[in-house]
């Protein structure tokens, strides 16, 4: 095995969720090379994933990013996408894995050329059309976590490895000194992180309650929060600002490497079902995450001892982006119950400290 292909796009939460299929095949095939297909919203992560050799960026805002490494290449456009196969044809991959299931990613992982094309059976697939594209079909069987549905996928390639490993790069920077000061935190001052923010308008817990609980961490842990924010989101994030009653401030822009050090740098983070949730996950930060419309078991922060407060058993629109009802399930989770989740997380760090 010498050349390997991984066809991820997006979402960001689900790049983070096929990182350990990565770092797998370095740990399985070292010398080889890995790259990465992946929509250009999410290259950046990648820039952070040493254990990759080449990201090759889609989409309309592919260009040049300021983390690229050598050989990185971005194609923009309906004529960059024919570059991009024309890349992908050139690098004559001996296998090429498609990790996201739909009918798109299956046809880039069939025009790459590569001797094999490995994807999910059809039962395990988004879109079954994808099917066809395959050389190689593989059944991940009863996976709890996506995670493990992503290794699954390994199996073709005799690599059994369950490792969930995420490898990304220790970052250091600006932002996370400026917030300290901001908070009259000292150089390890600790901090919540709090991301009201989501794709999907019924993940989103109701701003007023974040600056309550905010406000309670205040009172009963001494622990400031910073609200993180995406583009169009500023304005919920000043929401949560203004309902904590100084217990939280808004943090400055970020890109997806400041992200990663002030989740780093943070004793919680308190979210939704959300890209930057399993970002703050697969670096170690303790999590509470609040779950509605998505499975917790599946989608959720994957250490023991992180704490997930769920309401996807009751949700009548389960794995859709919108409500059927008028007050969407994760409008059943009270303030106390969170705390009370935020308090037992809070414990179990103070436990193995």
């Amino acid at each position: 095995m010498t050349r390997i292909l991984i066809v991820r796009l997006g979402s960001l939460g689900d790049i983070v969720h096929t990182l350990p299929v990565a770092a797998a095949l370095r740990r399985a095939f070292a010398d080889s090379r890995i790259d990465w297909l992946v929509s250009a919203p999410h290259r950046p992560l990648l820039d952070l994933v040493p254990v990759i050799d080449r990201r090759l960026a889609i989409g309309a805002a592919a260009g040049a990013a300021a983390g690229a490494h050598a050989g990185d290449e971005a194609f923009a456009g309906a004529g960059g996408l024919i570059d991009a196969i024309r890349d992908l044809r050139q690098a004559r991959y001996d296998v090429a894995l498609d990790l996201q299931g739909l009918l798109k990613s299956a046809v880039l992982a069939r025009a790459s050329g590569a001797a094999r094309v490995i994807g999910f059976a059809t039962r395990a697939l988004r879109e079954p059309l994808a099917r066809p594209f395959y050389t190689e079909a593989h059944d991940p069987g009863a996976t709890r976590h996506v995670i493990e549905k992503n290794l699954a996928l390994l199996a073709p390639l005799g690599v059994r490895d369950a490792t969930m490993a995420f490898p990304i790069e220790h970052v250091t920077r600006d932002v996370v000194p400026a917030v300290r000061r901001r908070l009259g935190l000292g150089a390890e001052g600790r901090y919540v992180l709090i991301n009201p923010g989501a794709g999907w308008p019924n993940k989103r817990w109701p701003p007023e309650r974040l600056g309550a609980l905010a406000a309670a961490l205040r009172e009963r842990h001494a622990l400031p929060s910073v609200v993180i924010w995406g583009p169009g989101e500023e304005t919920l994030a000043g929401r949560v600002v203004e309902t904590a009653g100084g217990a939280a401030i808004p943090a400055p822009p970020t890109d997806i490497a400041d992200l990663v050090a002030l989740a780093r740098g943070a004793a919680l983070f308190v979210a939704g079902d959300t890209g930057p949730l399993h970002i703050a996950a697969a670096v170690g930060t303790p999590i509470v995450g609040l779950y509605g419309p998505t499975s917790p078991e599946r989608n959720g922060p994957w250490s023991p001892s992180d704490i997930t407060v769920s309401r996807t058993v009751q949700c009548a629109c389960r794995d859709r982006r919108r409500c059927r009802r008028s007050e969407p399930c994760l409008l059943d989770i009270q303030v106390p119950e969170v705390l009370d989740a935020v308090d037992r997380r809070l414990a179990a760090v103070s436990t193995h400290a």
